[in-house]
């Protein structure tokens, strides 16, 4: 941990020694990790990641972990595909998708899991428990296996097939529950203690937000050091859009990016899941628990972010906006993106195209601005259900391709 000055609450400040498991702050909040951002600057200066390797391990000097413990499967550094085709059809010529599909396990979960397991093999942890959607679960057991560590999973029992055949491919154990990720981290966190399992739920340690601030790192060197003027993050737990703006922070104080030049931060969510939407509409610091949360983006089905606080402060000192669109422009979204660039995106993903696009009529952002829209994932591994319809309503109790079970 060559740069690493000590571990921080998110909310109280209070300071915790790098080089130790650590989970939350006593006061409940996340960790984050700090660095020596002027040594970095002096030592470590922005031209030298040309020498780098084509990975997010291109800036290993504002990640924690040092060379000999890095578990990696080649994740980071994914191509930032100029939107030709949609650009011309909405006029929008500064138009990019960041294609995290290409990400080990075929999702940007890759990244922090990548930095997770890789931080508990440094501290000596063999035992890694988390509760997932389905794909933080199919990185961490890739991951874990890898490194040769235990990896214990709690899924909901409708996750899609994909995640479920990678974890036991690759050899995690696997815990399937009848609800929703706040069932599978609650069931986890009362079995923890006595199994001897570390917890590495979203947010509740501080280095899976190590590995996903990275995409923000990516993004302003793709562009040439310059950030666009928004960015629509598919946010369910909200770590990548946290992650990134720690990222554009680190940058600006080292001198990387001018001053006062970050992007608008848009959340995006689904109207069957939008806990961060209502709060920001009624200017809350936090969310509260979304019930009957239902959609076909299951890594959207977040009904409680523990992070809620964060995005929201994010996302609002940004100028940027949470905004939430229907399964049904989702699943348009999917054909459109994938008939119109030739990337078939996640169905999480996809819910960034309709949220641009009601954004630029609003008036909110200027077709002619700088746009990234994120693909966090492929969406190969959500086949069973792209190729159904949506749901009839919010909130109805038949299963779609055996994926959604209203909570």
């Amino acid at each position: 941990m060559p740069y690493v000055t000590h571990l921080e609450c998110s909310r109280c400040s209070r300071q915790y020694e790098a080089g130790k498991p650590h989970n939350l702050c006593e006061c409940g909040a996340p960790l984050l990790v700090r660095y020596a951002l002027k040594e970095i600057a002096r030592r470590a200066p922005r031209g030298s990641l040309a020498d780098g390797p084509a990975s997010m391990w291109r800036y290993r000097a504002v990640l924690p972990c040092g060379d000999e413990s890095i578990v990696s499967l080649g994740e980071g550094f994914t191509p930032m595909i100029r939107a030709r085709r949609l650009g011309q059809r909405y006029g929008a010529p500064r138009l990019f998708i960041k294609d995290e599909a290409l990400n080990p396990t075929g999702t940007f979960k890759a990244r922090g899991l990548c930095c997770a397991v890789s931080m508990a093999r440094q501290l000596g942890l063999s035992r890694l428990a988390i509760p997932s959607a389905g794909n933080a679960a199919s990185a961490l057991a890739a991951y874990a296996a890898a490194a040769g560590i235990e990896a214990h999973i709690f899924m909901p029992a409708d996750v899609p097939m994909a995640n479920l055949v990678e974890c036991r491919s690759f050899g995690a154990r696997v815990n399937l529950v009848n609800g929703l990720i706040s069932d599978c981290a609650r069931l986890l966190a009362e079995r923890a203690p006595k199994e001897g399992w570390f917890d590495v739920s979203t947010m509740k340690e501080p280095y899976r937000v190590e590995g996903k601030k990275t995409m923000g790192y990516e993004v302003a060197e793709q562009l040439d050091w310059k950030l666009p003027e928004a960015i629509f993050y598919p946010t369910g737990g909200g770590v990548g859009l946290i992650g990134m703006w720690k990222a554009f922070e680190e940058m600006e104080a080292m001198g990387w990016i001018a001053p006062a030049a970050r992007p608008k931060m848009i959340a995006v969510q689904a109207e069957g899941c939008c806990p961060l939407v209502r709060a920001f509409e009624q200017g809350a610091e936090r969310a509260e628990f979304f019930h009957g949360a239902a959609t076909i983006a299951a890594g959207l089905r977040v009904p409680k972010p523990l992070a809620d606080s964060l995005v929201l402060d994010y996302v609002r000192r940004s100028g940027g906006i949470c905004i939430s669109v229907t399964d049904q422009e989702i699943l348009e979204a999917v054909r459109e993106l994938s008939s119109t660039e030739g990337i078939f995106p996640s169905p999480e993903s996809a819910a960034c195209l309709p949220a641009w696009r009601k954004l630029v009529a609003r008036g909110f952002l200027k077709a002619g601005q700088t746009a990234v829209l994120f693909n966090t994932g492929s969406g190969l591994k959500y086949l069973d259900v792209i190729s159904r319809p949506a749901p009839a309503s919010k909130g109805t109790e038949e299963n779609i391709g055996g994926l959604i079970t209203p909570f």
